[in-house]
């Protein structure tokens, strides 16, 4: 069979998709001046990044056979956030093209993805991409990279994709290392669904890996995990563009058109089979829902716009399975949603898209991750928002998510690594030599990662270190609610869950920035931070001062006096009964600091 399943894993900006354009050019997939071809959404291209996996079938003829095969490319996203896709496409090939960076050489996600890679039993390319730039360092990240892989110098290929340079050769290795697709007698169809995307006028669509059987337009599809049964209306390959065939046969990588209205049926991971047995059909190893680890509750600045972001987000969760919203009420914002994201990069596009897609103007609150809380009655809640937690006198234990960070730095920055792990409640764990450089292994709270740890990194190793983790375990912790008061009106929005040895510090400085950014008001301002009813953290924003003698022009210093006692006892007066209205542009200050 001269079918080659295979994707491309790197490092964010390695040179991933530029090697995938160049590919297309290679097998006339594509003319000479496009570019980015595989990145559908106008961020990723933008940005330089890619968010959303995608398959495209190649032809390619290689001259030293003589015999045309068919290659199919599925274009990974690079960043922590989806990795979770990045294992599913792997989960559907037999080889990978393992891209490093002449210039930066190895970095965390590269080592996650190749162990990934490896442990799955894939052949693995290696390709030094760069090589042409001034800063690189050819013979360094070679000897780097057959010190990962074990493989001789001869198998590593040296390119640049950006100028073409010895591209043909990764094609050509291709063809002759990766290993055919297995395929099993079968009469019945089994797939894996690597990913999906909505079309407006046919609904969801599945790219689908075939391992047994076939597929064609008009059988009944069920789906395991999601029990859901559809008859695809249109079975093809991506040449890059959707291109329509009688069937898709065992081996073969293409899409599936379910006409299914709501992509939420098609889970990544999840196994497809035509079989009218269910009970017959084993599913394929791997399924995992997707899991959002960081919310944020995200409201519109104007109230009448709330219908609209009800809308949006609708029309998105069709094309994002991973989106998970409810709604969320503030006394201060008015009503909005709460919004469960994969990672920090995948909340700050889909907030761009809302804002660029749809035109809305939007205040998302800080990011938080999910507790699990066990209230005194045995129960278990999880608690994704500080509005969400309960009373102190309700709550037996405290789970916090902990995530096991693999990070990569030069021998030079280890001490300033570990110092800023330490500082932000991270546990060392291991350091193993690797390449040069030392791979620590540390475990750390979630909720400390996905704050500003990865640019302090960056900052204390000259931007040399890199990181990678994953999820895993929840760890008890004494976490505390923190509640923001005006003149002891309590502040939903404003409010934050945190752990107690941390309370006070941010408390402080979040009531020194609220009385940095409030306007002044004609009676003084009480700004509080309490833990339940006691009051860890005060600033006292003066009144405005207005000049209530400036009237008089002379006469006895006791008119004076008595104008000033009416004002104070008005004063007074306002500050028993006023209350404080915190202006849009106010929040939004708050809450992008």
């Amino acid at each position: 069979m001269r079918i080659r399943n295979f994707s491309i894993i790197a490092h964010i900006d390695h040179g991933k998709t530029t090697l995938t354009d160049c590919f297309l050019r290679l097998t006339n997939a594509i003319t000479a001046n496009e570019v980015r071809v595989m990145d559908s959404n106008p961020i990723e291209r933008e940005r330089g990044i890619t968010i959303k996996l995608a398959p495209v079938c190649l032809r390619y003829f290689d001259p030293q056979s003589q015999q045309e095969y068919i290659l199919n490319l599925i274009d990974t996203p690079g960043h922590v956030d989806f990795s979770y896709e990045v294992s599913r496409s792997l989960a559907a090939c037999e080889g990978v093209v393992l891209v490093v960076d002449a210039s930066q050489g190895l970095q965390a996600q590269t080592l996650s993805h190749y162990q990934l890679a490896h442990s799955l039993g894939l052949t693995i390319i290696p390709v030094v991409n760069k090589i042409d730039l001034p800063s690189a360092d050819v013979d360094k990240t070679v000897l780097e990279v057959m010190e990962l892989t074990g493989l001789p110098e001869d198998q590593v290929i040296c390119v640049s994709a950006k100028s073409g340079i010895n591209t043909e050769a990764v094609l050509q290795a291709i063809v002759q290392r990766v290993p055919p697709p297995k395929v099993f007698p079968a009469t019945e169809g089994k797939a894996l669904l690597i990913s999906s995307h909505y079309d407006q006028h046919r609904g969801a669509v599945a790219l689908i890996r075939v391992f047994e059987g076939s597929f064609t337009a008009g059988c009944t599809v069920l789906l395991l995990g999601s029990q859901t049964v559809f008859h695809p209306s249109e079975v093809g390959v991506f040449v890059p563009k959707m291109q329509p065939q009688a069937a898709l046969n065992a081996g073969e990588v293409g899409y599936c058109v379910t006409s299914l209205k709501d992509v939420r049926g098609l889970l990544v991971g999840d196994t497809l089979t035509t079989s009218p047995v269910k009970e017959k059909v084993a599913p394929l190893v791997g399924y995992q829902p997707p899991t959002p680890m960081v919310y944020l509750e995200i409201y519109p600045v104007e109230s009448d716009e709330f219908e609209l972001l009800k809308e949006s987000l609708e029309k998105l969760v069709l094309r994002d399975a991973a989106l998970q919203h409810t709604p969320a009420h503030s006394n201060a914002l008015g009503s909005g949603f709460r919004v469960g994201f994969l990672g920090i990069l995948h909340a700050e596009i889909v907030l761009e898209r809302l804002e660029r897609e749809y035109d809305l103007n939007l205040i998302a609150t800080a990011p938080s991750v999910h507790y699990k809380v066990q209230t005194t009655d045995g129960a278990w809640l999880m608690v994704t928002a500080p509005s969400q937690f309960p009373d102190p006198s309700q709550i037996k234990q405290v789970l916090e998510p902990i995530a096991v960070v693999s990070l990569i730095t030069p021998v030079a920055y280890q001490h300033e690594c570990l110092e800023l792990v330490r500082r932000n409640r991270g546990t060392f764990i291991s350091a193993q030599p690797i390449a040069g450089q030392q791979q620590l292994t540390i475990k750390m709270p979630l909720a400390e990662l996905i704050t500003d740890f990865h640019d302090r990194l960056k900052s204390a190793t000259s931007g040399f270190a890199s990181l990678d983790y994953s999820v895993g375990e929840f760890s008890p912790a004494d976490v505390v609610l923190v509640s923001i008061m005006l003149n002891k009106d309590p502040i939903e929005v404003l409010s934050f869950l945190t752990v107690r040895p941390q309370s006070e510090s941010r408390a402080r400085k979040m009531v020194e920035k609220l009385k940095d950014i409030l306007p002044k008001q004609m009676f003084e301002v009480a700004i509080q931070a309490a833990i339940g009813g006691k009051i860890i953290a005060r600033e006292t924003l003066k009144a405005y001062r207005k000049d209530v003698t400036a009237k008089l022009y002379g006469g006895d210093v006791t008119r004076r006096k008595k104008l000033l006692a009416k004002q104070a006892k008005g004063k007074k007066r306002m500050k028993q009964f006023g209350s404080i209205s915190i202006n849009q542009q106010t929040f939004l200050q708050l809450l992008k600091q």
